[in-house]
């Protein structure tokens, strides 16, 4: 009977220490909330890590206006709930400017030109309209003045301008809703419905790349139309200290209702449309 009561007694605590070494492996009950990294230096990230959280960088983005190494992304987000030893995902800006490969853009519209510029790390910077039937494609593009042709390389985080064609000149487009939105978010969706981004005021803003929008000039309504071309005004509040959702849902207009620009029709004409508009 002792020799039974010994055996269990073994037993049992060979099973307590395997559970006890399976909890510390496991870090069960050990999760920390993860800090949102978006906006900081990976270096500054590194050197504050108090989880022993692993960064893998993604992919890095070359930005004219911001410092190398600067955290555009993160994956878990802030807020989440993470263990010790989590590996986090960022994507970050590039320290230096490789080339990029221009690709061919004419006859595309002006959104599918925004996406292919801004997805190679190029940005847009002006839309000039001139008389060509074929309204909202583009019909030429150029960096500081000069042309620009097929399969040049050309600095990623250039400005490339484009010459878009107007058609009967009667073009119009529906100001997009960018308030809560970063410069480069807000830049992308002005530019894809064929306007031009105007003034940018960043009074008071400390970090540019991670600002947001909090006013812009025309409001968006959803409804009124405005022509190709005209200038949307921007306002920008840091992101640090700003509730982007609050700011987002208290605007005037119903934010369930707001159009995504990459859904708005972008005004360009069939070519039946174009024979029977143009006499060749």
């Amino acid at each position: 009977m002792l020799h039974v009561l010994i055996m269990m007694g073994v037993s049992l605590a060979i099973l307590a220490v395997v559970f006890i070494f399976i909890r510390i492996y496991a870090r069960q009950g050990q999760e920390y909330e993860m800090p949102d990294y978006v906006g900081k230096n990976i270096a500054e990230a590194m050197a504050e890590n108090e989880i022993d959280l692993e960064f893998v960088v993604q992919d890095s983005i070359y930005r004219k206006d911001s410092e190398g190494g600067l955290i555009l992304t993160q994956d878990p987000k802030g807020g989440t709930m993470v263990k010790s030893g989590r590996k986090v995902y960022v994507s970050i800006t590039a320290y230096n400017a490789d080339d990029a490969v221009l690709p061919d853009m004419a006859g595309l519209s002006v959104r599918q030109a925004v996406s292919e510029l801004y997805g190679m790390g190029l940005s847009v910077g002006r839309l000039t309209f001139v008389e060509d039937p074929y309204k909202n494609s583009v019909v030429d593009q150029s960096c500081k003045g000069k042309s620009l042709y097929a399969g040049q390389q050309i600095p990623r985080g250039s400005v490339v301008d484009l010459v878009v064609g107007s058609g009967d000149g009667t073009g119009t487009s529906i100001v997009p809703f960018v308030i809560g939105k970063t410069p480069d978010q807000a830049r992308k969706d002005i530019l894809s419905v064929s306007l031009n981004v105007g003034a940018e005021h960043y009074s008071g803003v400390k970090h540019k790349a991670t600002a947001v929008v909090y006013r812009q000039e025309p409001d968006y309504t959803g409804v009124n139309r405005y022509p190709y071309g005209t200038a949307v005004e921007l306002w920008y509040i840091d992101a640090e200290n700003t509730d982007v959702n609050k700011l987002v849902s208290e605007f005037k207009v119903d934010s369930s209702k707001i159009v995504d620009p990459n859904e708005m029709d972008d005004g360009r004409p069939t070519p039946e449309e174009i024979d029977d508009k143009w006499q060749w």
